[in-house]
């Protein structure tokens, strides 16, 4: 028999209300949902003619939520609607389709990022509401190895779009099969219109498409690091160029297809360029880099160019429209010869230049090195870097040609010798001198007395030089009276003979001192150090040097009032000289090292949580006889101080 439902009441939608009498079809109509919206027209008698049956397969049918139905076209329409960037992040987290459809708008298309305008009456007149995101762009990234994926790179769009926007942005490394693709970088591009610093370092699946997309919708972008993206070609840089005239600085290593045409788009259509930096690109050549340096020569101020295949008339162009230039860098340079440095030096446009590095240069010789000094008036700090047919009689020519040089660095230039390191002391005016692994230095005495000395050197280091050993540090001693930093590491032939001269002239007082690695210095030199210049040592390394001793110890606690930094490791140091040390009443010492002294037992324990009440920063690697149970309580004692083991 049909039921009939007989309804009376005001039109109105009823949630979840009663139809049935009977408790079963009450039940069946319940397990649908507690929120059934009905609509009931009043005074209206409705015929059922037969009572209701509810599947399985409808059930979950109208279990299902009526939004994942919709087409990606109304999802995105939603997504744009959506007030703030927590909302957005919130709807990124349902599920990965959602995360691409977020991806896919930019940052414009959100209604939020519009400006919105709301006028309310208030005692005072209507005021005017200016609704907007923060964009500054001060957030930052960085990806590295696994984590590098365009998914990630998905959310990182979408989740800083609501929280001041990112502004840098840095992919270290990416998977071949799935990492970062143009993908990733197109959805960056599209959510964080504020990007100012975009790095991409190793990621093989990113091509022009994703660098375009940046240069599309990142107007803002400052500084692009390219390295090793071998897909990556002129096309990208042509659109950076285009698209980015805030451009400040460019760096390209180990691209492939860039080449000559995307480096003259950037000097013509960047006039803020102020830093490029081109390394092992073979199809960049002169056309490339001169028509750079020429069009943008008004404020680039930095430059290095390593490994490229560039001539002698890329040097001249730099020597004639580098004049805003202060920091130059050339390395790798084969196929620049001696005339190309000479014409550098003589085009007089280097007069800004401050800082100069030449390494791997076989055009580098004591001509083109004098032309140099002479035309960069200002030059302040000189590094030659293997550069083979560099001699001290160049170097001394150098020295006189540049009166601003205070600075002069020499790795690995084996012509070298003695006499030329004796010449460039004499004479100029430098105040700090470096020679690391110069090998043509051989100790031999002078008979001549020294005409001048140098006292305006406050730095000297000499590092892994063989041949220089007591009779040279003894003429450096007496030339040098005003040295304050003293770094001799590596130096095996030095003696105290050969140091205990440069210690009693050092009228100053050294402050820094690195002896590591010295294996014939004993406690003698250490004894004089400390009672001569104890009032103002604040660095004392010691580390190698198996002749060193507790005597050591003992004399630093006691002479030394400003030390901070001592390193005594795989010196012969036992607990007796830890206890010196800690009974010191002036050392306030901030770092110290013990790693590989096995005579540092358990006893020293108490003289360590003495010290340690000043101590940031501790180092007891290699040292056997301290047991792992003494090492956590003193890890647990000393919790300010960073303790290696």
């Amino acid at each position: 028999m049909p039921a009939l439902v007989n309804y009376s009441g005001d039109d109105d939608f009823y949630n979840g209300g009663s139809f049935y009498t009977n408790s079963t079809d009450l039940g069946r109509l319940c397990s649908i949902s507690s929120q059934v919206d009905v609509y009931c027209p009043p005074r209206k008698r409705t015929r059922i003619s037969a009572p209701f049956h509810f599947g399985e397969a409808e059930v979950e049918q109208n279990k299902q939520p009526s939004i994942d139905v919709l087409p990606d076209e109304c999802l995105v329409e939603i997504f744009k609607r959506i007030s703030g960037g927590k909302e957005r992040s919130s709807c990124a987290c349902v599920s990965k389709h959602w995360l691409m459809l977020l991806t896919s708008i930019r940052k414009g298309e959100y209604e939020s990022s519009k400006v919105v305008k709301e006028n309310f009456g208030s005692n005072s007149g209507d005021v005017e509401m200016i609704l907007s995101e923060e964009d500054d762009g001060y957030l930052t990234r960085c990806l590295e190895g696994k984590k590098a994926t365009d998914m990630r790179l998905a959310a990182v769009a979408v989740g800083t779009s609501g929280h001041g926007g990112l502004g840098k942005l840095s992919i270290r490394g990416s998977s071949s099969s799935r990492g970062v693709t143009n993908f990733g970088l197109s959805a960056v591009a599209r959510g964080c219109p504020s990007l100012k610093v975009l790095s991409l370092w190793n990621v093989p699946r990113v091509g022009d498409e994703g660098l375009c997309e940046i240069a599309k919708e990142c107007h803002l972008l400052e500084k692009l690091d390219l390295c090793q993206c071998p897909h990556l070609s002129n096309k990208g840089l042509i659109a950076i160029a285009a698209n980015c005239p805030n451009l400040t600085a460019l760096s390209i290593q180990s691209c492939p297809k860039v080449g000559n045409e995307g480096l003259q788009a950037i000097g013509k259509l960047c006039p803020k360029l102020q830093s490029i930096s081109i390394k092992d690109c073979p199809l960049v050549g002169d056309h490339g880099v001169s028509s750079l340096l020429s069009s943008a020569s008004s404020v680039l101020s930095k430059v290095k160019l390593q490994g490229l295949s560039i001539t002698d008339f890329s040097l001249a162009v730099i020597g004639h429209y580098g004049k805003s230039v202060t920091n130059l860098m050339l390395s790798g340079l084969q196929n620049v010869s001696e005339k190309g440095f000479w014409v550098m030096g003589n085009a007089q446009g280097l007069q800004k230049l401050v800082s100069f590095t030449i390494a791997s240069c076989w055009g580098v010789t004591d001509v083109s090195l004098e032309a140099i000094g002479k035309g960069c008036a200002n030059l302040k700090q000189m590094c030659l870097r293997r550069c083979c047919f560099v001699s001290g009689d160049g170097l001394v020519a150098f020295a006189k040609s540049a009166g601003s040089l205070e600075c002069l660095q020499l790795e690995e230039c084996n012509r070298v010798t003695q006499s030329g390191v004796i010449g460039v002391l004499s004479n100029c005016g430098l105040k700090s001198l470096t020679l690391v692994k110069c090998m043509g230095i051989k100790d031999i005495s002078l008979e001549a007395p020294l005409s001048s000395s140098c006292n305006s050197l406050k730095s000297l280091s000499i590092r892994n030089c063989p041949g220089f050993g007591t009779a040279s540090l003894a003429m450096v001693g007496r030339l040098c009276p005003q040295l304050q930093h003293v770094d001799l590491s590596g130096l095996c032939a030095i003696t105290d003979a050969g140091l205990l001269p440069l210690l009693e002239n050092c009228e100053a007082g050294l402050v820094k001192v690195n002896l590591s690695g010295c294996l014939n210095l004993t406690d003698e030199v250490v004894l004089h150090l400390t009672k001569l210049h104890g009032a103002t040592l604040e660095l004392l390394n010691l580390n190698g040097c198996r002749r060193i001793t507790d005597a050591s110890l003992a004399a630093a606690a006691e002479n030394c009032v400003f030390l901070s930094d001592l390193d005594v490791s795989s010196c012969a140091i036992t607990d007796v000289g830890i206890a010196a040390l800690s009974h010191a009443e002036q050392l306030n010492l901030q770092v110290l090292s013990f790693s590989g002294c096995s005579g540092v037992s358990n006893k020293s324990m108490t003289f360590l949580k003495k010290l340690g009440k000043t101590l940031v920063g501790l180092n007891l690697q290699h040292c056997n006889s301290i047991s792992t149970q003494t090492i956590e309580l003193l890890v647990e004692s000393l919790w300010r101080c960073d303790i290696l083991f």
